[in-house]
């Protein structure tokens, strides 16, 4: 063989070494995240550090697209179909919403299930048997949408009212609560007497200025926001609901990648996971504060009147296990009470 071959033979074997060892090749698509809030949510923080852990992990090899306030779809159920088809990556469901899907999972929504913000954020962590379940069962009914992490979206849901502070659930009695299509939140205002009103997120903020409600279930980074304490006079933290955001991913897309990607995306999903669930502990503050100067008034509920609260809603218990089984209640209930077990345990040198 003369040198001129040689040289040839020996580049082409170390193209061949170099195509082996290189880095794969950045993704055919970006990975696009839809969500119908606007650039001040959480929700939006949130993807901003996904976007920006992705995509520097893995050298660019990811890129990742940010669409909030529904730019490439006008509310949950088209987006849902969006994303079953491929069309967008990943979008975000409250637990409400989700429940159009996969009714079972309403037991998320179910009213006092949650004693606190570190219960929930353990109850509902990927490592958790609920969540595992919740996943698979997402991926059997559905074929292709894999939950990829549960994050919040505003706090917690409190009733807030136009016209009459709720003390104890015979106040909700006779009041038109402006609810989102969900059985569980729509049963919990008339476990109480209340008249549940099914009113789109956009015409809230008209409907409680033209009385066609009298109050709604929000939290109050939400009800600030949106500018809904305008009308709404009155709050009551009752903590009937932990806000929980599910974060979906088109599951043909993510095996698309390589396993090395994969990890990095599912790296990217816990960092936005905590990112979201910091966020409106932290902005409620001033929430609270601008409430309270635009003349709201923020009301506690006794020991004694929320256990008044927790006996109304106890029926819902039976209207869900009779609807759906025990199953999804006696998973998530055993993960409540796993989780408030291990945290009581590292607090036991604090009690003695």
């Amino acid at each position: 063989m003369n040198l001129e071959k040689l040289v040839k033979s020996s580049l082409a074997g170390a193209a061949a070494l170099a195509l082996l060892a290189a880095p794969a090749i950045a993704a055919a698509d970006p990975i696009k995240i839809v969500f119908l809030a606007n650039t001040d949510d959480e929700d939006y923080d949130g993807s901003l550090v996904f976007k920006d852990y992705v995509e520097a992990v893995s050298n660019g090899e990811i890129e990742v697209e940010i669409y909030p306030g529904g730019q490439l779809c006008g509310n949950p159920d088209e987006c849902l179909e969006a994303l079953q088809a491929g069309i967008i990556e990943v979008f975000i469901t409250t637990f409400g919403g989700f429940g159009n899907i996969l009714p079972e999972a309403q037991v998320m929504d179910m009213p006092y299930i949650f004693p606190n913000d570190r219960v929930a954020e353990c109850a509902l962590a990927n490592d958790s048997e609920f969540f595992q379940l919740i996943r698979d069962r997402t991926l059997e009914q559905t074929g292709n949408m894999r939950l990829m992490t549960i994050s919040n979206t505003g706090g917690w849901r409190n009733f807030a009212t136009t016209s009459t502070q709720i003390r104890t659930p015979s106040d909700v009695e006779g009041l038109k609560i402006r609810t989102i299509g969900s059985e569980v939140q729509q049963e919990l205002v008339r476990s109480m007497g209340g008249a549940p009103t099914s009113i789109a997120w956009p015409e809230v903020y008209t409907s409680l200025a033209t009385g066609i409600v009298e109050g709604t279930k929000n939290g109050i980074t939400d009800i600030v926001g949106m500018k809904f304490h305008e009308h709404l006079n009155y709050m009551t933290l009752d903590g009937h609901a932990y806000m929980g955001a599910m974060w979906m991913m088109n599951n043909d897309a993510l095996m698309a990648l390589t396993p090395e990607q994969r990890k990095i995306v599912d790296d990217g999903f816990d960092a936005l996971r905590w990112t979201a669930i910091v966020l409106p502990k932290r902005r409620q503050i001033e929430a609270y504060e601008a409430f309270i100067e635009a003349g709201g008034e923020v009301y506690v509920p006794t020991p004694d009147e929320k256990a008044q609260f927790v006996a109304a809603a106890a029926p819902i218990y039976d209207w869900y296990t009779e609807t759906y089984g025990t199953e999804w209640l006696e998973v998530l209930t055993a993960a409540i009470t796993d989780c408030e077990d291990r945290i009581a345990a590292t607090q036991a040198d604090l009690l003695d």
